[in-house]
């Protein structure tokens, strides 16, 4: 897989966009059990945000990190700035883990991080993500070890969580 025209090895070379609008390298996450996800504040899943917050406060200190991306593809339910997103995530949730800055997650305009996640665990849509809040498991290694639809509650994959911790 290709980010740039530069070959990509591993999600650790792999850059993104902050919520800020800074460039930040999952490489800083080396090492750490991530969680990645992508997420709406206008969505059924929405309330899934408090089990997330949870589950990084409580296992953070072990080696947890969330990584959260906004995605505003289905049913336009993140229509807001990165900004507006942050804010309400924070306000609404107490959100503490890293949000970025919002992306596509399937066809041509999806994030070539997505991209690479979704052919590393393809799910029931094959390599598509079906909606909000599909999760991607990362060990410490950066390898993406599974891939839980969106329906699935964060406190449901605690003990595979706990697993890789």
């Amino acid at each position: 897989m290709k980010q740039r025209g530069v070959q990509v090895m591993s999600i650790y070379d792999f850059k993104v966009e902050d919520s800020y609008g800074e460039e930040a390298a999952l490489s800083d996450y080396k090492g750490k059990v991530m969680l990645i996800v992508n997420t709406a504040s206008k969505c059924g899943f929405t309330p899934q945000f408090e089990g997330l917050e949870k589950l990084y406060t409580e296992l953070e200190d072990q080696g947890l990190t969330i990584l959260g991306f906004p995605c505003n593809q289905f049913a336009n339910q993140d229509p807001g700035t990165n900004e507006e997103i942050r804010n309400f995530c924070l306000m609404n949730y107490g959100v503490s883990f890293p949000m970025f800055a919002k992306i596509d997650v399937n066809g041509e305009t999806a994030s070539p991080l997505y991209k690479y996640l979704k052919k590393e665990q393809e799910g029931s849509l094959g390599s598509a993500i079906k909606w909000n809040f599909t999760k991607f498991l990362v060990d410490r290694d950066g390898n993406v070890v599974q891939r839980f639809a969106p329906t699935v509650k964060p406190e449901d994959i605690k003990d595979d969580i706990i697993k890789l911790l």
